[in-house]
């Protein structure tokens, strides 16, 4: 099962990336379009794989159907950051986790008509993901309210048509042709959305307001390391089989787990940085969440 260990791989990676975010969406960049704008407009640098591939335009409903799943993903990204800033990451990452695989799973069910199914133990560790993710993210004291679970929602559901329009593109062209066009969508909403919100202009552009260099060169290297991830997640879709493709959803667990222990030893070696205060309960509860994700990992990969 190559596509889970690729997975794992791109959440651990993932992980530096959310705690660099995290950061980021706090101090240098408070404007949610602007972050999704950066990592969007990132997609275009991929043309210059081009010569190197057996690069070639698919037919038209590939090609919308490429550029969708770009667009998915901007979009996606654009309205979890903002749920971020405007919300407790307790109340909008658990929600996201949950809802993501769920979507996706109805997804590529109606979309294959049904015959997309699952095994008694398959559903067992899909289940078993999905609420190790949710408990290792979930906070008693900043639980989930109404206004956060809409943004969630919305963003879940882009995420979820994502991924699954993706895996269909990944279905009928070559990896690295289809990357190259889901990517591209991507960066063509990024320049629209950008024509049409003028505080990213001025954010960007401007003296004052503008982003600093050294934040923008942190910026630039964080999305850098988040791309090669995110190009690795890709790979993972197009090797999973299609029913599986919920539980890359699900095994995003395995980020905040990864995610967990480099809060904590940040928080441990440079407090300056970052300062992650636990209790005894809290640490007790993601304890457990581990242990579930682990225990679902090993039902998936031994069933």
């Amino acid at each position: 099962m190559l596509w889970l260990t690729v997975t794992i791989v791109a959440y651990l990676i993932m992980a530096v990336v959310f705690l660099v975010d995290k950061y980021l969406l706090v101090s240098s960049i408070p404007n949610p379009r602007v972050y999704a704008f950066l990592i969007g407009i990132a997609g275009i640098f991929l043309i210059f794989l081009i010569p190197f591939v057996d690069f070639y335009v698919p037919s038209l409903f590939q090609l919308l159907l490429s550029f969708g799943a770009g667009a998915s993903f901007v979009l996606a990204l654009f309205w979890f950051f903002k749920a971020l800033q405007k919300f407790n990451v307790s109340q909008v990452v658990p929600a996201v986790g949950a809802l993501t695989p769920i979507f996706t799973f109805f997804l590529i069910y109606l979309s294959s008509f049904g015959k997309e199914t699952l095994s008694f133990y398959e559903i067992a560790s899909f289940a078993i993901l999905i609420f190790g993710s949710v408990l290792i993210t979930f906070e008693r004291e900043k639980s989930i309210n109404a206004k956060s679970l809409k943004l969630s929602l919305l963003s879940a559901f882009l995420f979820s048509l994502y991924f699954v329009m993706t895996k269909y593109v990944y279905l009928e062209q070559p990896f690295l042709n289809g990357l190259i066009w889901t990517r591209l969508g991507g960066a063509l909403l990024a320049l629209f959305l950008f024509i049409i919100w003028p505080d990213v202009k001025k954010q960007i552009f401007s003296s004052q307001d503008g982003l600093q260099k050294k934040s923008l060169a942190i910026v630039s290297a964080n999305q850098t390391v988040g791309a090669g991830a995110g190009i690795l997640q890709n790979w993972a879709i197009a090797l999973a089989p299609l029913a599986y493709v919920a539980f890359i959803n699900a095994l995003q667990g395995v980020q905040y787990a990864f995610l967990l222990v480099l809060s904590v030893f940040i928080s441990w070696k440079f407090p300056s940085i970052l300062k992650e205060s636990l209790s005894k309960r809290i640490i007790i509860q993601r304890v457990i969440a581990i242990l579930l994700i682990v225990f679902g990992m090993a039902l998936l990969a031994i069933k």
